[in-house]
């Protein structure tokens, strides 16, 4: 019921030999031969498992190619995680991070491996959720992401991720734009919702 990585997708290889050194050098304990593997789902960041010996980890890197900056931002993700999971000991343990483009060709980082099941829209093969269980993962759910709301992000040292402060009016004022460049059929019903938004903006509550 695990995911579980298959051989590389053709063209997503990772230069073997290179990256074995890096981990050598800067990870405590990194000894056995790297054999590496990929999580055959995703196809925005690349997840990757990495074995060495009896240890298994987990790569991430943006895709070969990308150019959207802020949505392959390898730094930001070991940043919150690194902050993360002293607070919140569920999140994986990030490693190592490197932005030295001659090991794998891209920025990546490097976390400890969490195993469990993904629950996706078909369930594994030989799992059923019985209501009672459907009912406790909810539950589950909505208790994590409370968890997660009630840190403190300054104790956590990341008071500075992103720009709370007028996050509602960009993104009204960004959807709204997004609607009007896109438009084919005039929808006078939108087009109300849209002058409602901008009028009827909630002030800021912090982060």
């Amino acid at each position: 019921m695990i995911d579980q990585a298959r051989a590389v997708r053709p063209g997503e290889q990772l230069d073997t030999e290179r990256l074995a050194a890096f981990l050598a050098q800067n990870l405590p304990n990194a000894a056995g031969p790297l054999v590496i593997e990929q999580f055959p789902s995703g196809f925005s960041n690349l997840t990757y498992l990495l074995r060495l010996g009896e240890r298994q980890l987990v790569l991430r890197r943006p895709p070969f190619g990308a150019a959207i900056k802020s949505g392959h931002d390898m730094a930001r993700e070991y940043h919150i995680l690194r902050a993360l999971q002293p607070v919140y000991p569920k999140a994986p343990a990030p490693l190592l991070y490197s932005d030295d483009l001659s090991i794998i060709g891209a920025p990546f980082y490097v976390m400890e491996r969490v195993s469990g099941v993904i629950l996706r829209n078909r369930l594994p093969p030989g799992l059923s959720l019985t209501p009672a269980q459907m009912t406790a993962l909810c539950h589950a759910l909505i208790e994590n992401l409370a968890a997660l709301h009630q840190l403190d992000l300054r104790a956590a040292g990341l008071a500075d991720l992103g720009r709370p402060e007028g996050y509602v009016q960009r993104q009204v004022s960004g959807w709204i734009k997004r609607y009007e460049n896109a438009m084919t059929d005039d929808v006078p019903a939108l087009t109300q919702a849209a002058a409602w938004l901008r009028a009827h903006l909630p002030p800021d509550q912090g982060a």
